[in-house]
């Protein structure tokens, strides 16, 4: 590893943790040179499967599009940056834990839909309402009342 101050290649690991649910591990280096600190984080690199869309073509996965229709879901919502950020760890692991090569695009959405129901209702209720294409009322009226049908019955456990 080198030195981001001096450049130098002389760093050694002073303390190691894991960090972000044990999906990385950080690591407090000190410059053998000048004597600096930092922190570097090692994380897996894992090969994500290919994304096929509706319409048959398949392109990478890419996370910072799947953060970004979530996102816009949340908008202006009390929702933290940790729990979104949990939510799309939790997706990411429900694709890698799948074994497939490819993954069909409205798979991905019904987990972007699971995580987002149980992060906050309003944001669930505005993904669907685009994803699934609502044309009127009467179908946000029948994903509420769904919704709430759930909701009374993890209650009731």
């Amino acid at each position: 590893m080198h030195c981001p101050f001096c450049s130098a290649t002389d760093t050694r690991v002073v303390d190691s943790r894991l960090g972000a649910e044990g999906d990385q591990v950080r690591r407090r280096r000190k410059c053998g040179s000048c004597g600096e600190r930092f922190t570097t984080y090692e994380v897996a690199d894992l090969n994500m499967p290919r994304v096929l869309k509706s319409d048959g073509v398949g392109e990478a996965f890419n996370v910072e599009k799947l953060r970004a229709g979530m996102m816009l879901a949340l908008e202006k919502r009390p929702v933290s940056m940790s729990s979104i950020d949990r939510a799309i760890q939790q997706i990411k692991k429900k694709i890698l834990s799948s074994g497939l090569r490819e993954v069909k695009s409205h798979w991905i959405g019904e987990r972007v839909m699971h995580e987002l129901r149980e992060l906050d209702g309003v944001a669930y209720i505005r993904f669907a309402s685009v994803y699934r294409s609502f044309n009127d009322i009467d179908e946000f009226v029948e994903t509420i009342n769904l919704m709430e049908q759930k909701a009374a019955t993890q209650s009731d456990n």
